[in-house]
């Protein structure tokens, strides 16, 4: 009876030895890979950028006084030699009346010398008085005739003043929030000089900077840098990207020494008004074009402790771990330095089925990136 039940243990286990060893218990993990190509691609990069209004003119009050009026509303569109604020003009008023008064009186004395010149000039051709004389008659009609022109002058000043107690729009623009209200003292520090800003709006100055690097980079794409006028894009801070292009307008003439950037300063139509001065956006600029850049989806890529791998199936069909040099990236893909090469099968699915060194079951899919191009 023992040797029967030792048996019949004996054959269980066996069974399930057999069990454990069966083909189904070792089937292959099954995988997804694309398989690498190359394709000319353009390299962008980003720059922080600030953004003015093509012209942005502070409206600056010349004459000092009580601001008496404000005709406009802040945050409207105004029209050059529209009245935007007047300053109290009744000291003006009376600076031009004291300068008027003031030419009156020289007219008045020029008028009584050559009237004396015109009575001595015949004595003194006849002798009846002497030279002497004459030359004194001669100076104070030229004298008066001066102060007659310095009178004049003063004038002049008394009404470009009174003039500039009434500020008027420079330019067609945007006008912002003012700076003084009806009944302030303005035009001496510590009170306010600028009132207020009007921004052209139609255009925008966008200025960025870059290194030196991305400078150099840029310029041997182009024979010159009268050449950099490549296209730019701005990108809001939703992310969006602004529907009209910019043009480079100009680049500083030397690199910040502290910095070691480089200003340039782009223009971007902007037609809807919809970008204002002061917003954040980024410029995107194309800085490379490479003719056969291999890539590889950004979600292949791994990284262990800043060394960047992914995961290739060979041609025995076993997964193998790869480390690899990635370059700029370009969309949902990264351009790949080294590591890899044209026709690699790389897994984009499965990755954690799948252990280096382990037989796999790969299945070649093609990959369709989710961003638009550039």
């Amino acid at each position: 009876m023992r040797q029967q039940l030792l048996l019949f243990f004996v054959l269980i286990g066996l069974s399930s030895c057999e069990d454990k060893s069966s083909p189904s218990a070792a089937m292959a993990p099954k995988v997804q890979v694309v398989e690498l190509q190359t394709q000319e691609v353009s390299v962008y990069k980003d720059f922080v950028g600030q953004v003015y209004g093509y012209k942005d003119i502070p409206i600056r009050t010349r004459v000092e006084g009580y601001l008496e009026g404000m005709y406009f509303q802040e945050g409207n569109l105004v029209s050059q030699g529209d009245l935007l604020y007047v300053v109290d003009p009744n000291p003006l008023k009376e600076a031009v009346a004291a300068a008027q008064s003031e030419l009156a009186r020289a007219e008045i004395n020029r008028d009584k010398a050559i009237s004396d010149f015109n009575r001595i000039e015949p004595l003194a051709k006849i002798s009846a008085v002497s030279q002497r004389d004459l030359d004194a008659a001669v100076a104070q009609k030229d004298g008066t005739q001066q102060v007659v022109e310095a009178a004049k002058a003063q004038l002049r000043l008394a009404q470009i003043n009174l003039g500039y107690s009434s500020i008027e729009a420079p330019v067609d623009g945007v006008i912002g929030k003012t700076q003084a209200q009806v009944g302030e003292f303005v035009g001496r520090s510590p009170n306010p000089v600028i009132l207020n800003t009007v921004s052209t709006i139609d255009s925008l100055r966008v200025e960025f900077f870059i290194t030196e690097g991305d400078y150099l980079a840029w310029t041997k794409r182009s024979k010159s840098t009268s050449d950099l006028n490549n296209e730019l894009q701005l990108v809001l801070s939703d992310g969006s990207i602004f529907p009209h292009k910019g043009k480079v307008k100009f680049i500083n003439r030397e690199v910040d020494a502290v910095t070691g950037t480089l200003l340039i300063q782009s223009i971007f139509p902007n037609p809807d008004r919809v970008v204002r001065p002061g917003q954040f956006a980024r410029v995107r600029a194309e800085v490379n074009t490479i003719s056969d850049a291999l890539l590889v989806p950004q979600r292949c890529v791994s990284e262990i402790q800043g060394v960047f791998n992914v995961m290739r199936v060979n041609n025995e069909g076993k997964a193998e771990r790869v480390n690899v040099e990635l370059g700029e990236p370009y969309m949902d893909y990264f351009i790949v330095k080294t590591g890899l090469s044209k026709n690699d099968k790389v897994i984009f699915e499965g990755l954690q089925r799948a252990k280096s060194g382990a037989q796999v079951d790969a299945e070649v899919v093609d990959f369709k990136s989710q961003v638009k191009a550039q």
